[in-house]
């Protein structure tokens, strides 16, 4: 039973039942008091009315008749009062109504005869102080007789509050049970479970919610799935490459003139393979948001001018050809320097790969409004406006361009992405009026913004 009421459906159950049993007692608390009230008024106007016949009665010179209504005046539990020459037949009336009386006034009020509380009701009758005086007690009972019938009301409310409350935790726990089940099944590896729509309006959302985390985690791990294929040849490519060299060295099959190459072709290897896990691991940080940063005042100028003179050695006779524009005003933002040169070096890594010999490489900066503008464009076979919108996904366009021109691994724009984004910054993707590629990076002034 305890276990029952830590459900929705036990305190749904609980709480229906007890807003019933709380509506049944306020509303006798609230009918007790007018139950009585009525009852009095009903007692009090009533006995009012008998002044007026006893009046008349009593007028009546035949004493049969006085007698009988006397007696049917007492069996309703009303006594009589006569005054005569300004003296009362029996003792108990309160003074004060005896004056109104004699003085000719009609009384209608409560006071104490007898005493017991009581609604006394008089009249003056044809004579020098002369009168009538009708006296009722007070209604008592009536509390107990309208409390006697809340039981049989707080019963039934409690009835029907239980009835109530399960019905209500069916209609409202059955979409949370499916969502609990559909969520086991898609813990479970299930990525296909769906919610129906169907239900409240809350159930509805809480279906559309669920479902389309269900279709985001579907894409999210093909997309992840897809990565980790491209991931595992990029990194199987390399070790191949040093396990032939490794291999040929150890058969003694590359002779001492070659043995010079073999090895500068297995470090080019490895040294790609440590690019491929330095970038893992920094976009891992990235996403971990530990990764440290080191922000400094940097002339994003002077920056562009350095890496342009870097990239000169690998755009030789046979690959792009490179230039820089920079100004000669200092282009300053507060950033960190060896990150920015990492995504320069990044975007630049990307074009020098499928961009041809001879095709423009430029690597531009300029001062904007409230940011300093980094750009890589190319003349190389650029993308699609499909390709931009998802440039920076992590794989995507290694997915979409694998075995139809050079890729990569696919983590140098994903990367380039978060560390901009890290820093503040803003990163997009463009056609380039060289033909090819774009890609702007805006990083915003600090100082001025704060101005």
């Amino acid at each position: 039973m305890r276990d029952f009421f830590r459900t929705l459906t036990g305190r749904t159950v609980l709480v229906t039942a007890a807003t019933a049993v709380v509506a049944v007692i306020v509303t006798a608390l609230v009918a007790v008091p007018f139950a009585i009230r009525s009852v009095n008024t009903q007692i009090r106007a009533e006995l009012v009315d008998k002044t007026v016949l006893a009046v008349e009665l009593l007028t009546d010179e035949r004493p049969a008749a006085r007698a009988r209504i006397a007696e049917r005046l007492r069996a309703e539990d009303v006594e009589i009062y006569l005054i005569r020459n300004g003296r009362v037949d029996r003792a108990g009336l309160p003074p004060r109504v005896v004056r109104q009386v004699i003085a000719g006034e009609t009384v209608d009020l409560r006071a104490q005869v007898g005493g017991r509380r009581s609604f006394v009701a008089g009249r003056p009758l044809p004579g020098v102080s002369s009168g009538v005086v009708l006296t009722r007690k007070e209604a008592t009972g009536t509390a107990m007789r309208v409390l006697s019938g809340v039981w049989i009301a707080l019963l039934a409310g409690l009835s029907g509050g239980i009835l109530a409350g399960a019905l209500l935790a069916r209609f409202v726990a059955g979409p949370i049970r499916l969502a609990a089940a559909a969520a086991g099944r898609l813990s479970a590896g299930d990525r296909s479970v769906r919610i129906a729509r169907h239900g409240p309006a809350e159930a509805v959302r809480l279906a559309d919610s669920f479902n389309e985390l269900a279709t985001a985690l579907q894409t999210s791990e093909g997309r992840e799935r897809d990565f980790l294929l491209s991931v595992s040849h990029e990194l199987r490519t390399p070790l191949a490459t040093i396990r032939g060299y490794a291999e040929a060295l150890a058969d003694r099959v590359i002779t001492d003139g070659d043995v010079a190459p073999a090895g500068s072709t297995m470090l080019a290897e490895a040294q790609r393979l440590d690019r491929l896990i330095s970038d893992l691991l920094v976009l891992s940080r990235l996403e971990a948001a530990d990764l440290p940063l080191d922000v400094t005042e940097v002339d994003l100028a002077e920056l562009v001018r350095e890496a342009g003179r870097a990239w000169e050695a690998r755009c030789a006779a046979d690959g792009p050809a490179l230039s820089v524009e920079a100004p000669d005003d200092p282009v300053t933002v507060h950033t960190d320097p060896g990150r920015i040169r990492q995504v320069l070096d990044g975007l630049c890594e990307n074009a020098l790969r499928v961009v041809p010999a001879g095709a423009p490489l430029v690597l531009a900066v300029r001062a904007g409004e409230e940011s300093g503008i980094l750009q890589v464009r190319d003349g190389g076979p650029g993308f699609t406006d499909d390709d931009l919108a998802v440039a920076f996904e992590r794989g995507e366009l290694n997915r979409r361009y694998r075995g139809v021109r050079k890729v990569g691994s696919g983590l140098g724009l994903a990367l380039a992405a978060r560390l901009v984004t890290r820093l503040g910054g803003r990163i997009s993707a463009a056609h380039a009026p060289e033909g090819g590629a774009m890609f702007t990076v805006e990083l915003p002034y600090r100082t001025r913004t704060s101005a």
